[in-house]
């Protein structure tokens, strides 16, 4: 019977589609779960949504929809980009099941019945994106520790968790389990940072937002993001807070691996540890805390517009591309970054160069030689053992590699055998073998030990990039190779490629400012008192022509101007400047209310009105007619 080996992503929050960052994680699992199976284990890959909260409650509000509804949009998002990025997940949980509810009820209910939980009230710093509480003396200069963003105060009754009951048991299993948090740096930062300095006790239920798995027993209170997220990885296996647990359960659990991102180390690696001992239940082998990729020098962020989304990488350079960088440019330990530039720089590398055109050239020189078949003549020379012990050294230092989950230096070591294989070819120079009859053997078995080597690599590969091993697979075939090879992957034209992306997002933002000052067209305005239309006669509008204008001294918002209305020239004062320059004012053809009573303005006489519209911003655009007319024009 194969061992069983239980893997989970975090589940994903639904607060909008995931960006790359967020992506980087499922791809990793898959290259995990996927090298396990080839292994020969059991895998069980489980990943998900996270559902319930205030921060979904403020969105869907927002949205003018219910949080159900909501949460049911963004949960298709995340499927689709998972699914999108050709990962191969077992199951695909929602906070939102119905199981999964009924558990977490009976799982909070069976913590407070035997003394874990009980009823108080919280009073501290409150972030509402991260869903978490902070004493003053946690926050990092006055923001929220975790995401940095602002924080509130908020009081409320509340049910929470004992965790100083469990602290000692947890820090006693993390000193004999060394294996247990990865990379070691996460459990330095857990221990002196968290677990040694004392644990304060968990709020674990809320009452200010209704978004949530109801507490059964305690109306008003909701179950708290935590421990409603964290409880995912037993209810989605079968587990049953009355003892009545699958058969799935009973085999998978403990998980094997906890794969998560550094943000939410402290999560996964203090509560939910600390939870599972008060059920009673043996804690993870594994939780791995991966670094984040950055966009440029940052964290990405909506706010901050530095956002690339999978399926925008994905339309450019194809699915297997964009898993080959995210897997391959992130480091076991520290960020990793990701731009459009470095992508074309590693796909014309690695994938176009050393791979691409490795196999185009292996099969074109055995199709050119041989009609596609070649077999191993035993023509050796001793660089074909080198070729050999390199490809051996590779496979058992790709073992060694995934064995730490170091998955980015395990790729490396795929592609020394590639790169071995192009200087193999020059080395061995088929194309002056061929010239020769006698060196025929020698010929053929060059080509045999060159397609043998890819055909290693490529089984090598499939974890990582499945569609293209696959590819190489079927090109290459059993007996003989493919007719035609195709492309595995082209070289990018980086100057062409980052125009046209650039005109693009150029294009877009247009779009965008279009679409937003559309959005704020529509303004409420309060009504004035209404008028008759005998007093709307009493008001003459004429068409101006603006012949002279110039900055009003001391003034921030008035520019003067000389308006030319028919066969008179009057002078304006308007306050306008905020938004044009004189000189951009001079030509310009305005609508004027020119019957208006003169008045002084900073020391100016004023002869009229220029007409203007103003947005929500404070944003000036004066009146102008969409067609040429004359000055002095009749506006009616």
């Amino acid at each position: 019977m194969a061992e069983k080996y239980y893997m989970t992503t975090a589940i994903a929050y639904t607060s909008g589609k995931p960006h790359i960052g967020n992506t980087y994680e499922i791809v990793l699992a898959d290259a995990i779960a996927r090298y396990k199976r080839s292994q020969g284990y059991e895998v069980f890959f489980q990943t998900g949504t996270d559902e319930h909260g205030q921060k979904i409650e403020l969105k869907a509000q927002e949205a003018g929809v219910t949080p159900k509804a909501y949460v049911d949009k963004v949960a298709e998002e995340v499927r689709a980009v998972w699914d999108m990025m050709n990962t191969s997940y077992d199951k695909f949980i929602r906070t939102t099941d119905e199981e999964h509810e009924k558990q977490v009820q009976k799982i909070f209910k069976k913590l407070y019945e035997q003394g874990d939980i009980y009823k108080g009230h919280y009073e501290g710093m409150y972030c509402t994106p991260c869903e978490s509480f902070f004493t003053e003396a946690q926050l990092k200069d006055g923001k929220c520790p975790d995401c940095g963003g602002e924080v509130h105060p908020a009081k409320e009754e509340a049910y929470f968790f004992r965790m100083s009951k469990y602290a000692d048991r947890l820090i006693h299993h993390i000193e004999t389990h060394p294996e247990f948090i990865q990379p070691v740096s996460r459990k330095n930062e857990m221990m002196n940072n968290f677990l040694l300095p004392g644990l304060q006790d968990l709020c674990v239920s809320r009452t200010s937002f209704q978004w949530g798995i109801p507490v059964d027993f305690a109306p008003g209170h909701v179950v708290y993001v935590w421990l409603d997220a964290l409880t995912n990885y037993i209810t989605g296996i079968g587990y049953d807070a009355d003892g009545d647990h699958t058969q799935q359960f009973r085999r998978d659990w403990p998980a094997d691996l906890h794969l998560i991102g550094k943000d939410i180390i402290r999560f996964h690696t203090i509560y939910w540890p600390i939870f599972l001992m008060a059920l009673d239940l043996p804690l993870p082998k594994q939780v791995f805390g991966h670094p984040w990729l950055l966009q440029g020098d940052g964290k990405m962020s909506k706010s901050k517009g530095n956002v690339l989304y999978a399926d925008q990488l994905v339309e450019a350079f194809g699915v297997d591309a964009v898993r080959y960088f995210v897997l391959h440019e992130m480091p076991f330990d520290n960020d990793g970054v990701i731009s459009w530039e470095l992508m074309i720089e590693r796909i014309n590398a690695d994938l176009a160069n050393t791979l691409g055109n490795l196999v185009n050239r292996t099969i074109s020189m055995t199709n050119k030689y041989f009609d596609g078949v070649v077999k191993d003549k035993q023509a050796t020379d001793p660089v074909d053992e080198e070729l050999k012990a390199v490809i051996s050294e590779a496979k058992k230092k790709v073992g060694e590699k995934m064995e730490e989950l170091r998955v980015a230096d395990a790729i490396t070591e795929i592609f020394q055998i590639f790169k071995r294989c192009n200087k193999y070819i020059d080395e061995t120079m088929p194309w002056v073998l061929a010239k020769e009859e006698a060196s025929r053997d020698r010929l053929e078995t060059v080509l045999y030990r060159l397609a043998e080597g890819i055909k290693e690599g490529a089984a090598l590969l499939e974890p990582f990039m499945p569609e293209t091993s696959e590819k190489i697979r079927k090109q290459m075939g059993t007996d003989k190779v493919t007719e035609q090879p195709e492309i595995l992957f082209a070289r990018i034209d980086a100057e062409a490629f980052l125009k046209e992306l650039e005109e693009k997002e150029a294009q877009l933002a247009k779009e965008k400012k279009e679409s937003d000052r559309a959005e704020e067209d529509v303004i409420h305005q309060e009504m004035k008192e209404e008028i008759t239309y005998d007093l709307f006669e009493k008001l003459q509008f004429q068409v101006g022509e603006v012949v002279a204008c110039e900055e009003v001294k001391k003034s921030r918002k008035l520019l003067c101007l000389q308006v030319k209305t028919g066969d008179r020239i009057r002078q304006i004062v308007s306050g306008i400047k905020s938004c044009y320059q004189p000189e951009e004012m001079v030509g310009k053809k305005v609508m004027v209310l020119v019957n208006l009573k003169p008045a002084k303005l900073a020391g100016l006489l004023s002869e009229g009105m220029i007409l203007s519209a103003e947005d929500a911003n404070g944003r000036l655009a004066v009146m102008v007619p969409d067609e040429e007319m004359p000055a002095g024009a009749s506006i009616c």
